[in-house]
């Protein structure tokens, strides 16, 4: 309708000139529903419930009189109750703006009585504990404003004097002492496991290059047999061959050997046989003949030996006639006396032999030179005996 209003749901719409209000007030508080406004008799104001930020930077000062800057951001709203809506919009309905300033040094104020209870490392270390504490300080103050905080966070503390840089440092230094050695340690465990990812890999690439090799070693022996199956065949038919000559030669051995044994050796045998028994004979005349002499006939044994070394007197003189230097004085007369001493000693020599040797070796001297021995059969005078035949000028 023309004269009625309706709020949005974050705005609270505060009626003046009514008869009395919903607190005993001289205001109307409406909010999520609609009222006239009797533009004659009323007049409407709107308040805003919405979120307001109130930034806080303030100095401090703390229990160990150390100053710092503490930065902090407070949320706040008025609250939803009429009273809190009632009090806002006495304070706040033509100011609305004005909020965010005089919370902020409600707060500031609050916040530098706290710190200065605290000492450095309690404010660093439980910032909500600070934080409650302001939240709860100012709450009687921010109640009677009509506003509520919903939010009060401490964002930074600033330290001009380098306390806290110098606080920090030796666990910073601890810090990154842990960081070096962590990254030490994680390097190492990195390195180790690289050398173990190496080796494994190296152990891979062995296992795969001796595995390869092996390959390549069966197939160049498939290849080298595949090649030499040619030559290995004819090499084997070829030993076959050799064999079969071989085995030839030695059949064409045994057959030459027995036809020598046929051809030579029976022969041999049969003249060897021959010859053996001939040998006996000689020696069953040898024997025959010596125990014929074996009875005293000494002087016939020596007889014979002398006529045996006759030849060589006579061809030993013969040579040291040949190689004498004589001297011929009388010409023919001289060579004619010298081979009359000659003969002369011949046969004187001759004469000695024969006067001092048997009977039978006289008639074997006096046989004809050049027919051969003639064989005589005697009988010795000194012993009557008869002896054996002389052959060729020795006595058996």
């Amino acid at each position: 309708m023309f004269f009625y209003r309706i709020p949005a749901p974050n705005e609270a719409m505060v009626v003046s000139g009514s008869k009395r209000g919903s607190d005993g007030g001289q205001f109307r508080i409406v909010t999520g529903r609609g009222s006239f406004v009797l533009p004659w008799k009323n007049k409407a104001r709107w308040l805003s419930l919405d979120l307001r930020e109130a930034l806080i930077s303030e100095s401090c000062v703390t229990k160990l009189r150390i100053p710092l800057t503490v930065e902090a951001v407070a949320v706040f709203k008025v609250g939803d109750d009429n009273s809190s809506i009632a009090n806002a919009a006495r304070r706040f309905l033509d100011q609305q703006q004005g909020m965010e300033r005089l919370t902020s040094q409600v707060l500031a104020g609050h916040l530098r009585s706290i710190v200065g209870g605290l000492t450095v490392e309690e404010i660093i270390g439980d910032r909500n504990r600070v934080a409650q504490e302001v939240k709860a300080a100012s709450t009687d103050e921010m109640e009677k404003l009509g506003l509520v905080i919903d939010a009060f966070q401490i964002q930074e503390i600033k330290d001009a004097t380098g306390y806290i840089e110098n606080l920090a440092a030796p666990h910073a230094a601890a810090v990154a002492r842990d960081a070096r050695i962590a990254a030490a340690q994680a390097d190492q465990a990195a390195t180790e496991k690289e050398q173990e990812a190496n080796a494994l890999k190296a152990g891979f690439v062995r296992e795969a290059e001796i595995k390869q090799a092996g390959y390549r070693a069966e197939i160049e022996q498939a290849q080298a047999a595949a090649s030499q199956a040619g030559p290995l065949a004819q090499a084997k038919a070829s030993q076959q061959v050799t064999e079969e000559q071989t085995r030839l030669a030695a059949l064409q051995a045994q057959k030459r050997e027995k036809d020598l044994i046929a051809e030579v050796e029976k022969p041999a045998d049969a003249d060897a046989y021959r010859t053996i028994r001939l040998a006996e004979a000689d020696r069953d005349a040898i024997k025959a003949r010596a125990e014929a002499l074996a009875g005293g006939n000494q002087s016939l044994i020596a007889a014979n030996r002398i006529v045996e070394q006759l030849p060589a007197l006579v061809e030993a003189a013969a040579k040291g006639l040949s190689g004498a230097n004589i001297v011929l004085v009388n010409g023919t007369e001289g060579v004619t006396d010298l081979l009359t001493n000659l003969v002369t000693q011949g046969y004187s020599i001759y004469e000695a032999i024969r006067g001092g040797v048997p009977q039978t070796l006289t008639k074997r001297l006096e046989a004809p030179l050049g027919n051969g021995p003639v064989p005589v059969a005697t009988t010795d005078q000194s012993t009557g005996a008869a002896s054996a035949p002389v052959v060729g000028g020795l006595t058996p």
